[in-house]
């Protein structure tokens, strides 16, 4: 093996694919990248056995060939190598690495001990814009659960279903048991059934929030059987699905309200954060609503002090009193990308619903975040 590229391209391909090489495995080749000079362009393996992610580039290939090497000192010294054009060669498993001055000899793994990326065994497939799918996953990853005990829920699920005739939607949705994110995007190219789901782990969005990084390309999903690809430009990340029953987030969402009040997104985030200064992971208080005429009244209390901060809202909430986890309540009001929104409630001990404001741009379903009340000790 022998080419020759620009050495941001591949400093580019290796900081990309390095994202899922195995910290720490028995299979040693795993803790590698797999690095191919095939005829025209070099392509490049990144695998943990959970998720992989490949990625090819042009380069001046002299001899193809293939070879794993070392992801951290592979990446280390293509990083500190000086900004212009990179040989790299073989003989047997000795790479040899050399950008003006600088000249490197490695040794390699035999490419065969590296195991090959799961096929996706299509079933069906979108596409939509790159920008969407990462707004889509910031904004509802924060709710994805933390705790094993439920896996099926350390991921997230993507929705298919048709709308109205050869129009579709996609709904992601995430949930950890305390809170639930929703949100919802236009898709187009769907081929196969006319309304599927399928779960992905968290970590893997994670990375494909990563490649989803342009503007005007599409991307492309793919689900497979036990797999799920993620395709778009020279990019694709593969990953194992989730398997087992989601919850059913359309039953869960409560559908009938007795009290609405709207409030200013930024106004709101400001009063709770106030009065989240007195409560840390010492010292941890429940934030106490009071919703009113016109106003919403939040008081905290720690071994600290007390904190009391209002805001006003447009509504009547009867002197509801109910009780919130500061940090999950702040999550998603950070996470709605409205500037106006509407707070859906009905008892002290029901869910708070938290969607667009009327009058805002967002179409009406475009995001949903309910988040569960805590129960307040008299007194407090």
């Amino acid at each position: 093996m022998k080419f020759s590229c620009e050495k941001a391209l591949i400093q580019s391909a290796i900081s990309l694919t390095s994202r899922t090489v195995a910290v720490k495995s028995s299979i040693p080749a795993l803790e590698g990248l797999l690095v191919e000079a095939r005829e025209d362009h070099i392509r490049i393996t990144g695998y943990d056995l959970k998720t992989g992610i490949r990625t090819v580039f042009p380069a001046d290939i002299r001899e193809t060939g293939s070879l794993v090497l070392s992801a951290r000192l592979f990446g280390e010294i293509i990083r500190r190598m000086p900004d212009d054009v990179v040989t790299i060669s073989t003989d047997g498993f000795t790479v040899n690495l050399k950008c003006n001055r600088s000249e490197f000899n490695i040794q390699g793994i035999d490419a065969s001990e590296y195991p090959d990326l799961p096929t996706v065994d299509y079933m069906n497939s979108f596409q939509m814009d790159q920008s969407a799918l990462r707004d889509m996953i910031e904004r509802t990853s924060f709710a994805i659960s933390q705790s094993d005990a439920r896996p099926i829920h350390t991921g997230a699920l993507f929705d298919v279903e048709e709308v109205e005739q050869g129009f579709y939607k996609l709904s992601m949705v995430a949930v950890d048991g305390y809170r639930l994110a929703l949100r919802r995007e236009n898709i187009f190219e769907v081929s196969g059934a006319k309304a599927f789901q399928f779960v992905v782990p968290g970590a893997a969005l994670r990375e494909v929030q990563r490649i989803a990084a342009g503007e005007d390309l599409p991307i492309q999903v793919i689900q497979g059987e036990r797999h799920v690809m993620f395709k778009t430009g020279d990019v694709t990340l593969v990953t194992r699905r989730l398997e087992g029953e989601f919850l059913d987030y359309r039953k869960a969402i409560p559908t009938n309200s007795s009290i609405l009040v709207n409030a200013d997104t930024k106004q709101l985030i400001d009063c709770i954060e106030r009065c989240s200064l007195i409560i840390s992971e010492q010292q941890k208080s429940p934030l106490r609503c009071t919703f009113e005429d016109g106003v919403l009244k939040c008081k905290t209390s720690t071994a600290l002090g007390t904190a009391y901060d209002e805001c006003v809202v447009d509504g009547n909430g009867n002197g509801l009193e109910i009780g919130f986890n500061n940090k999950y309540m702040l999550d998603a009001l950070k996470a709605a990308p409205t500037p106006a929104v509407k707070l859906s409630l009905n008892t002290a001990v029901s869910p708070c619903i938290i969607t667009r404001a009327e009058g805002t741009e967002a179409p009406e379903d475009a995001f949903t975040y309910m988040v569960l009340p805590v129960r307040l000790k008299a007194g407090m």
